[in-house]
């Protein structure tokens, strides 16, 4: 099916094009022809530069838990914003942040602050060096933990559709070693390989290769493998993190790893994200310790406050927000699935968990990224330009996830089961 015209995102595409890499300052925004423009948001909804409203399943890829423009977070950014942007010296915000942080992830015993998920993991991988007095990364095939040398090795997300990305230094990716998800044999092999391994990073489930559910006890199995080996363990929960539970997927699945990376949702839409785990580690941070972190927007006023605010607004509605995102995502992919059954002939497989689904053309079960890889890539394109036509908003790579916020209703479950019910039967003629 031809697009319908998008007369102003594209005139704004070629625009770009003349003065930014690829028109977009993110691969993943990407899409043929070009991606349509957006002009503002609110609750589940994105406006575009063409007049056109979407459900949005993308919500900043997971960061919009709350929804798009959430009173309280703007609220508490505004009050910031009259006061100062940017200060370069501590504020009792940071502290707040700090303890909230604390207060709810359950192996936050310090938290540093910082501006992006890729930062925070680059630094929780060189805690775990100087920790550990070792070298040695293992990160698993389809994780994604930022575009960063250390780990942008067999990566998710946009990288997923690249052999691998020029400009990373040999010697610094060498270090890195991939092993299978969901195979905790083939971890551990990999660590009796490596004596000199420092830490295991893992998004504790898989979101940037589509979405990857953990199999049972496989976390667990994780957990005490790097324990016996003298092992950190980092998880990534750039995504999962206040997503999953407001303690993260650590609370979640009841696993407490040596550090935590953090980001997302923890600001709903603001730039903010975090370093937290054990105090022996984390106190390896300068001046305390000998690792050097720094930068000039850490810890801003701004962000933090929209960052308490996140937090804040989840642990006083935790009752509320958790199960109706659970049910909103449970009725979308249990209405995905009747939609299914009654036109047959379409091989499709779903993941979901909490507040994250997505749909794989594959009748196999989809554990790990070889399996992720088997699905009709194809097929799911052609389901993002019909749910697009629908006024659906899906990121539009088979290796994303799509996401729920609170902010999404009963009439946006309705139309979006139809909409896929009728992508669904436009991909079969």
């Amino acid at each position: 099916m031809d697009r319908m015209p998008l007369a102003r995102s594209e005139q704004l595409y070629n625009r770009a094009k003349k003065f930014m890499p690829g028109g977009v300052n993110s691969p993943v925004r990407y899409y043929d022809p070009y991606p349509f423009f957006a002009v503002s948001s609110h609750g589940s909804k994105i406006v575009t530069a063409d007049h056109k409203t979407y459900i949005d399943y993308c919500m900043g890829y997971g960061a919009l838990l709350l929804g798009h423009a959430y009173p309280s977070v703007l609220d508490a950014a505004k009050a910031q914003m009259d006061k100062g942007t940017l200060y370069c010296v501590p504020t009792e915000l940071e502290i707040r942040l700090a303890e909230t942080i604390s207060k709810v992830v359950p192996c936050a015993e310090m938290v540093r602050t910082v501006n992006t998920g890729s930062e925070a993991t680059m630094n929780a991988i060189r805690l775990a060096r100087a920790f550990t007095k070792k070298k040695g990364v293992i990160k698993f095939d389809g994780g994604y933990h930022g575009a960063h040398d250390y780990v942008l090795v067999k990566a998710g997300s946009g990288a997923a559709s690249l052999p691998a990305s020029e400009g990373v230094l040999e010697e610094a990716s060498a270090q890195t070693s991939v092993v299978p998800y969901n195979d905790s044999a083939a971890l551990e092999r990999a660590i009796e390989k490596n004596r000199d391994t420092a830490c295991v990073i893992i998004e504790p489930v898989l979101a940037n290769i589509g979405l990857v559910l953990p199999d049972k006890n496989y976390l667990s199995e994780i957990r005490k493998i790097t324990e016996q080996k003298d092992v950190v363990l980092i998880f990534d929960e750039v995504v999962t993190g206040f997503r999953l539970a407001i303690g993260g997927a650590g609370e979640f699945f009841g696993i407490r790893p040596d550090l935590a990376t953090f980001a997302k949702a923890l600001g709903n839409g603001f730039p903010v994200a975090a370093i937290a785990g054990r105090k022996e580690i984390m106190q390896q941070f300068s001046p305390a310790g000998n690792v050097y972190q720094a930068s000039t927007f850490a810890g801003n006023p701004v962000s933090v406050s929209a960052a308490i605010a996140t937090l804040g607004t989840m642990m006083e509605a935790r009752q509320a927000i958790y199960p109706q995102l659970a049910r909103t995502c449970d009725s979308i992919v249990e209405g995905i699935k009747e939609e299914l059954e009654d036109i047959g002939g379409l091989d499709c497989t779903i993941n979901s968990i909490g507040s994250m689904y997505q749909v794989f053309f594959t009748a196999d079960k989809v554990r790990d990224e070889a399996t992720a890889r088997k699905a009709d890539a194809i097929k799911f394109r052609r389901l993002f330009d019909e749910l697009l036509e629908r006024d659906v908003f899906i990121p539009p790579s088979q290796f994303e996830t799509c996401f729920v916020s609170y902010a999404h209703d009963e009439e946006d479950i309705d139309k979006t089961v139809e909409a896929y019910g009728q992508a669904f039967r436009k991909i079969k003629e």
